[in-house]
């Protein structure tokens, strides 16, 4: 799509919700925000069934407390899956939802732009 039909479409979406909660580009910054979200979803994509210590171990720096609120977040809009198995010794897995793995494009396209367009240091370049 060239860019005068980029810019007709995206026009197009936010006059059509002018509300900022109404608009689908806000509402995806939104789920995607965050330090960890990416991510644990980065990192649900690599290894599809992971247990917290995993998930702690591919993320060092976050909190025991931060891991599970940001667990729990994308758990309750359904990027997140949480299955227990009650066996000896009781454990907990996560996965990517269907809804977690559509979000897999996105990060293509962004890892995309940021090698064309981000330099070493993560700075825009002119």
């Amino acid at each position: 799509m060239d860019a005068a039909k980029w810019e007709t479409c995206i026009d197009h979406v936010l006059e059509k919700n002018e509300r900022e909660e109404d608009c689908p580009i806000r509402r995806v910054l939104k789920v995607l925000s965050g330090q960890w979200r990416p991510q644990i979803i980065y990192t649900l994509y690599k290894h599809p069934a992971c247990r917290f210590g995993q998930l702690q171990k591919a993320m060092p720096r976050v909190t025991n407390a931060m891991l599970t609120a940001t667990l729990r977040d994308l758990e309750r809009i359904g990027i997140v899956e949480r299955t227990q198995f009650n066996e000896v010794p009781p454990h907990v897995e996560y996965s990517l939802t269907d809804k977690g793995r559509a979000l897999l494009p996105i990060f293509y396209e962004m890892t995309v732009w940021g090698e064309k367009y981000l330099g070493d240091e993560g700075m825009l370049e002119r």
